[in-house]
């Protein structure tokens, strides 16, 4: 049987702003994440150019740090901050 790395799959409280994002939490990291790209797509918020970069709504600006566009790596960084233990 495979161990579980019960740091990653760990709950975490989401922020109000995040929640109106991907729900009320408590939610793993990948969970987020998850939720996160069916929000962007499900709004078509990337960049039709440049796949990587994501155009925040003013829901996602408030959990982007009021910045408009965003790559995807900076955005699991700017996630991190919503998400505490």
């Amino acid at each position: 049987m495979a161990k579980q790395n019960s740091a990653f799959m760990m709950p975490l409280t989401v922020s109000a702003d995040l929640a109106v994002v991907v729900g009320k939490g408590p939610m793993p990291r990948s969970e987020v994440v998850k939720k996160l790209w069916v929000y962007i797509k499900g709004k078509n918020l990337q960049d039709p150019k440049n796949k990587r970069n994501i155009v925040a709504d003013p829901a996602l600006k408030k959990v982007f740090g009021g910045k408009a566009v965003v790559n995807m790596f900076e955005m699991t960084k700017l996630v991190s901050v919503h998400l505490s233990k």
